[in-house]
């Protein structure tokens, strides 16, 4: 007997796949939102305790830790407990591209999609973005899926090879979660943990902790060095990536066409993207900007004088970092969700701030964009959280597009990405 802990998403996905191969499971889920009851009953699947000695295998969703309770006594009882990534590899075999990396996953997995499918492989992204692995590791006609794989993710595989790895950086993220950053990069080198010399590991040779886990790696090492700003930096990673899964199905490829091709391809939603202005006021999305590095570059990248919208969960960034470019680029910050006030009570050294107490998400960026554009005297309105977004929103992605929203709310002429 199979069980599913966890709904959501990647649970929702897990039970869909189950289903189109007939096999039994029944799935589990701490605090189940009535949607996901709903759907996974309609599916034909009904809700179970997690009785330890009952069941043989556990997928268990990314959100819950790798140490939960319930978790840690099935494995003691003999179970074995994997992912949802872990399950659609065993389950077809699909050549599959693995992108991970603290920063520009998602960025490098879309590119390199799309550039495989200009190759004329049919190909899909899927992952930690929408939608799971298992939503279309059996599609019809798919050649190969690139996969933007989270260290959530990562934690669970065991048998999992792609033919080709992608290891972006190793930063600092999800201290909250895995307790040590030791422990948040040994998550991530799971990627190549089963890799052989038959499949390629695409790497920045410009980080010595990503250097040195490729280096270790037994399979084929294809470095590349860091553009001057990320998005090209995604675009060559991509382009190398594309390039190597195209060549283990007997296709050529060039890969400095690819990148070039890349460069052309329009932004990914949500990733430092001007999304239109008030005014003279430019407003710009980077609602994944979640990391300290990540909301760093944001800050330097925005027009100044800056007002930074900023809150959430916060993952365990590190505040004091942020000084100097707080000190001499933003002019207001505006602090939402759930830590809010401690990262006002942060950076009222060295700006003013503004703590919007509004619980609904999509009002607080609202009122966010009003007290920013009241203020006067900035450049540039930028939403760069510094933290996850599950406070206040379904994900990023819906903070991306509640953000959107607000702007036209507020009167403002958004932009399209053509």
């Amino acid at each position: 007997m199979t069980l599913v802990y966890g709904l959501g998403r990647s649970g929702l996905g897990v039970l869909r796949f189950l289903a189109r191969r007939g096999r039994a499971a029944c799935f589990h889920d701490d605090r189940p939102r009535p949607a996901d009851l709903a759907a996974a009953r309609a599916l034909g699947f009904a809700a179970c305790d997690p009785e330890p000695g009952r069941f043989r295998t556990v997928i268990a969703a990314p959100g819950v830790p790798i140490d939960h309770p319930a978790l840690v006594a099935l494995e003691r009882a003999g179970a074995e407990v994997i992912g949802e990534v872990e399950l659609a590899w065993r389950e077809t075999g699909l050549p599959l591209v693995g992108v991970t990396g603290t920063a520009g996953k998602t960025t490098t997995t879309v590119f390199t999609a799309r550039l495989l499918e200009e190759l004329g492989v049919a190909a899909a992204a899927a992952g930690n973005i929408d939608p799971p692995l298992v939503e279309v590791a059996d599609r019809p006609g798919l050649e190969a899926a690139v996969v933007e794989l989270s260290s959530f993710q990562l934690e669970r595989v065991r048998a999992f090879r792609p033919r080709v790895a992608v290891l972006l950086n190793l930063g600092t993220d999800h201290l909250d979660r895995h307790g040590s950053l030791e422990r948040y990069h040994a998550a991530k080198l799971r990627l190549l943990a089963n890799l052989t010399p038959e499949d390629a590991i695409v790497y920045n040779a410009a980080d010595p902790r990503v250097r040195a886990a490729a280096e270790g790696s037994p399979a084929r090492l294809v470095p590349f060095e860091p553009a001057t700003e990320p998005r090209a930096t995604n675009a060559r990673a991509a382009a190398l990536a594309a390039a190597a899964l195209a060549g283990s199905l007997g296709r050529a490829a060039d890969p400095g066409a690819l990148e070039a091709r890349a460069l052309e391809l329009p932004a990914v939603p949500g990733r430092f993207e001007t999304v239109g202005r008030v005014g003279d006021v430019v407003v710009i999305d980077d609602s994944i900007a979640t990391r300290t590095e990540a909301v760093q570059a944001a800050l330097q990248a925005a027009p100044a004088p800056v007002a930074w919208i900023v809150g959430g969960e916060d993952k365990g960034a590190d505040l004091g970092a942020l000084e100097p470019v707080v000190r001499e680029r933003v002019a207001l910050v505006l602090a939402i969700g759930r830590d809010g006030p401690r990262f006002a009570r942060a950076f009222t050294p060295y700006a003013r701030t503004v703590v919007i107490e509004e619980p609904e998400g999509p009002r607080a960026l609202e009122r966010a964009l009003e007290a920013a554009l009241a203020a006067g005297g900035v450049a540039s309105v930028l939403l760069a959280p510094l933290a996850a977004s599950f406070d206040q929103f379904e994900d990023y992605k819906h903070r991306s597009r509640a953000f959107r929203e607000a702007l036209v709310r507020v009167g403002g002429e958004a932009w399209t990405a053509s």
